[in-house]
């Protein structure tokens, strides 16, 4: 979803398949999958980033890098 990212795309990648293994593993439908994955970036934010502002900004964020991944020739 990142252009650029302070990450190397081999931990991304790592995390990434981890994360669809398990929701494979569970056959997890699409709605059931993106509420899951909805309610863990709320988590994060909500628990990692005290201040308002901040957490509605980087929400923000990375709603328009998630739309813009969408439209995006792969």
């Amino acid at each position: 979803m990142a252009i650029k990212s302070k990450y190397q795309d081999d931990q991304l990648d790592k995390l990434l398949n981890e994360l669809i293994t398990v929701l494979e593993k569970n056959k997890t439908p699409v709605d059931l999958s993106l509420m899951v994955l909805g309610n863990m970036v709320s988590n994060i934010l909500l628990n990692n980033v005290s201040d308002s502002q901040q957490r509605e900004r980087l929400a923000e964020t990375f709603s328009q890098a998630l739309k813009n991944s969408l439209i995006t020739k792969h």
